[in-house]
């Protein structure tokens, strides 16, 4: 019995560790996959009669407006639990708040996986996707897997004498937040998104070559003698006629979920200021494949703009100065063009030129604010946020 509930204690903790450490090294990517759930669950709680549905909607509102502080704190009590569990520390205390978060946890993918939205529960950060249905079933086993140790604590020793588990235990919570600091300020240690170094964007603009695509079939509906009948286009009623049957609509039905069948890198398209013909009539006009094609580019993504004065000026200043020397095209890649035009215009930045870009894609490209990219032909050959400007100065000059 003791070396079955030390085998699980061990088997959950690791796995809580790893979760944590996973999700810890790309925090932004949590709070963004939080901002989901939030925007999901608002949206389907307005059009429902849930009695308490305005309370809800504003706590969501409210939460959302916090989803980064919430992620680095699930974050870090995910390592330190879970580290608590493989010490034997406190197991009262830690048994019954890691089985309220998997309470949780079950709840959250038991909604994604009954609604498929969203389509990824973020469980494992962007390292490693699992389907809403095995992560739904994950949750119930091990909030089964707590259970056991909550009832089964007594069996649990503590690894170490008090005072070395307690030290060991402080500096595993020093470790869990600093790492998060470290991913928000110099970009996560393991890039897992599509756009890390050596990735070719426009190829992973294209959807995978073992793509499985969604199976449809066109699905028609009928009125026969007051009762709505349905059926698919190759199966037609034996009876079918005009006359007994009274056309009312038609869709296409989902038989069959694909599989890998979405590129990478979606809404990542670069528009330079849009022009104007003689009739009046606007074009955008679409510099992706352009700049993708360049021998040598530096593109600079900023999710939010900076004020005029921000503390990477200078240092990004000298590498704009460097790209101009070296004839390395340099470009600004924003959500707002004109307003990024007046920030930089008064960073004393000159000729520039800003790109607009779905914000979606910025978010995802820039894990910092900014990040600056240096590419090759369209490949990332280079990538820094805001506090390693220098490190890119350095490349360009060798």
């Amino acid at each position: 019995m003791k070396i079955a509930i030390n085998i699980i204690r061990i088997f959950v903790a690791l796995l809580f560790i790893f979760s944590g450490l996973v999700k810890a090294n790309d925090p932004l990517g949590t709070a963004y996959k939080m901002e989901e759930y939030f925007e999901v669950w608002t949206t389907d709680l307005t059009t429902s009669s849930f009695f308490l549905k305005d309370t809800l909607i504003n706590l969501f509102h409210f939460l959302n407006g916090h989803t980064l502080f919430l992620s680095v704190t699930m974050n870090a009590f995910e390592i330190i639990a879970g580290a608590a569990l493989l010490l034997g520390w406190r197991m009262k205390l830690f048994s019954w708040l890691l089985l309220l978060l998997m309470i949780f946890f079950t709840i959250l993918t038991g909604y994604t996986y009954k609604t498929g939205r969203p389509t990824n529960c973020g469980c494992f950060g962007d390292c490693i996707k699992i389907t809403p249905e095995y992560s739904f079933y994950k949750d119930l086993l091990l909030s089964a897997l707590i259970l056991i140790i909550l009832f089964a604590r007594k069996h649990i020793k503590p690894l170490f004498a008090s005072r070395l588990n307690t030290a060991l235990m402080l500096l595993v919570t020093i470790f869990s937040f600093g790492l998060q600091w470290y991913a928000l300020k110099y970009l996560p240690p393991v890039d897992c998104l599509p756009f890390k170094r050596g990735n070719s964007i426009p190829e992973k603009m294209k959807v995978p070559a073992n793509a499985v695509p969604d199976s449809i079939v066109m699905t028609f509906v009928y009125e026969k003698q007051g009762q709505k009948v349905e059926f698919t286009a190759d199966k037609f009623p034996a009876d079918f006629n005009d006359s007994l049957y009274k056309f009312k609509n038609r869709y296409d039905k989902l038989v069959r979920k694909g599989k890998n069948n979405e590129p990478p890198i979606k809404g990542f398209s670069l528009t330079s200021a849009n022009s104007v013909d003689s009739s009046g009539n606007t074009t955008i006009n679409d510099s992706t494949e352009v700049i993708l094609s360049e021998p040598e580019a530096l593109l600079l993504f900023n999710t939010d703009l900076p004020g005029a004065n921000p503390t990477w000026k200078d240092e990004l200043l000298a590498v704009y100065a460097e790209a101009s020397k070296k004839g390395i095209a340099f470009y600004f890649v924003t959500s707002n063009r004109d307003l990024a035009n007046k920030t930089f215009s008064q960073m004393g930045f000159q000729n520039i030129t800003v790109l607009n870009c779905d914000f979606t894609a910025i978010r995802t490209a820039a894990r910092s604010n900014p990040t600056l990219y240096y590419m090759k032909q369209g490949t990332v050959a280079g990538k820094w946020s805001y506090a390693n400007f220098d490190e890119a100065l350095e490349l360009l000059r060798k």
